[in-house]
């Protein structure tokens, strides 16, 4: 047994690594994909339009037509389809895929039978209005894989009208083995909180690390590896999912801001194809009308082998966004921190916006610097990556949530708000070593019985972190 395997504990249990232990892992999984650098080859761009060939068959890409009678190397031309045909052509998404087999090559779907946690019933629970905050969620003692450690925390809306927002934590030790996934109901935004995934796609293969997210649309299939060196017993992989079924992510406009800032098309990556020519068995997991349905085939869904379009999975570290704030006095909207924006029907207001408090400069004179207190028309679900939130030192840990529901009031906790009344405001770093963000969305969001009893995280006692605050009023 090594040190690593000496020094882990089980806590409540979840397996717990020490910083150091954390950071050694990430050193030799980024040394490892290094060592492979023909596997992780991408191309940059948001909403760019793509063209991609196996460098294993040259001219795979049909020339000057999309279908034509005879593709190249005898394969089989497959549209996909994320939009309306009749789309504006700005809002327009599709690719073409060149596969070896047509992915209709399957046995008929049936009702899936293994683990799930997944749940889209909002009226299991009576509605609460509470400040809610959940401690960290456990990490599973047996094998699960993506698939089988999703759970559903709250969501709104229903898959079959594509209206809503779903918000899931994922927890897998194990690799979904000749196993693909794909959800015909919405988009997934995938949030490593811990552990690297390695997520194979039709369109290739990617790595996504803690502080780095993916987007996978809808339809689109994938299966995705446990990237832990294999001298650990059990690899640790947990994180956080928003699923949007009305319309896909794109980036926020940025009106006065100008041309550049915020997030920067070019950091978004998308992979090259490879493709897999395997003719063992397959299990295809399709998730629909928020159900999970399963299905054999003899071969792997990941046979593309060139492709071209602009409806694709793509990646973006969030150690890459540009920054906007405040350079006087009080605070600009946290709008300004949005990374990516699902939009509604109604201008400006977004079915969910994927939002991030990474660390920055703060300078602002005669300004109570922290997160102000408010009450919101929006929901908000946040999320901690890593290190101490700025506004909630203690009680919001890593791996936890918190939700604070349309209206319900909430801000910076009795002792941050001590603390930041008497600062020095001099020119500070703030939320170095951390990574926060938030899901936040228009609709009124319900909750799970997993998530309110169940799972046995949520924080009764969160609501005491204000009781200190006191009356100073003074006349």
């Amino acid at each position: 047994m090594n040190d690593y395997e000496k020094k882990r504990s089980r806590i409540n249990g979840t397996f717990r690594w020490t910083e150091r232990q954390t950071k050694d892992l990430l050193n030799i999984i980024v040394e490892n994909v290094k060592a492979n650098p023909e596997q992780f080859k991408y191309m940059n761009g948001f909403g760019s339009y793509f063209s991609s060939e196996d460098k294993r068959c040259p001219g795979s890409l049909p020339l000057g037509q999309n279908s034509p009678q005879n593709c190249p190397y005898g394969l089989y031309a497959e549209q996909i389809s994320g939009t309306a045909f009749t789309a504006p052509r700005k809002e327009n998404l599709r690719s073409w895929l060149y596969r070896i087999r047509p992915s209709v090559l399957h046995e008929p779907f049936k009702p899936f039978t293994g683990k799930t946690g997944l749940n889209n019933n909002w009226n299991e629970q009576h509605p609460n209005p509470n400040q809610m905050r959940w401690k960290p969620f456990d990490i599973p003692l047996d094998d699960v894989n993506f698939v089988e450690g999703l759970h559903t925390i709250c969501g709104s809306g229903g898959e079959y009208s594509h209206h809503g927002i779903a918000i899931h934590i994922y927890s897998c030790t194990t690799s979904m083995e000749k196993i693909a996934f794909y959800n015909s109901d919405g988009d997934f935004l995938v949030v490593p909180q811990k552990g690297c995934l390695e997520i194979t796609t039709e369109f290739g293969k990617f790595v996504v690390r803690p502080n780095e997210i993916c987007v996978i649309p809808q339809g689109i299939r994938y299966s995705v590896k446990v990237r832990e060196p294999s001298r650990y017993v059990t690899s640790l992989n947990s994180g956080y999912i928003l699923e949007v079924y009305n319309n896909h992510f794109q980036l926020p406009e940025l009106g006065p801001i100008g041309a550049n800032g915020l997030a920067n098309p070019r950091d978004f990556l998308t992979p090259v194809a490879l493709f897999e020519d395997n003719d063992e068995d397959f299990q295809i997991i399709c998730k629909y009308q928020g159900k999970l349905f399963s299905a054999k085939q003899s071969h792997s869904p990941f046979d593309v082998v060139a492709w071209h379009g602009n409806y694709v999975p793509f990646k973006y570290d969030l150690s890459k966004f540009m920054v906007i704030n405040s350079a006087s006095f009080d605070h600009c909207d946290p709008s300004i921190f949005t990374v990516l924006t699902c939009p509604s029907f109604r201008p400006g207001t977004a079915i969910a916006d994927f939002v991030i408090f990474p660390p920055r400069w703060a300078v602002q004179e005669h300004t109570f610097r922290p997160p102000y207190y408010h009450r919101n028309c929006m929901s908000e679900f946040m999320g901690l990556i890593f290190g101490k939130y700025e506004a909630k030192n203690n009680g919001f840990l890593p791996g936890g949530a918190t939700l604070h529901s349309i209206m319900t009031p909430h801000g910076p906790d009795y002792q941050c708000f001590e603390n930041a009344s008497r600062a020095e405001l001099i020119p500070e770093r703030v939320a170095d070593n951390t990574q926060a963000f938030m899901f936040e969305s228009s609709l009124s969001l319900r909750i799970t019985k997993w998530a309110e009893k169940t799972c046995q995280k949520l924080d009764e006692q969160y609501f005491e972190c204000w009781k200190g605050l006191k009356k100073n009023f003074n006349i």
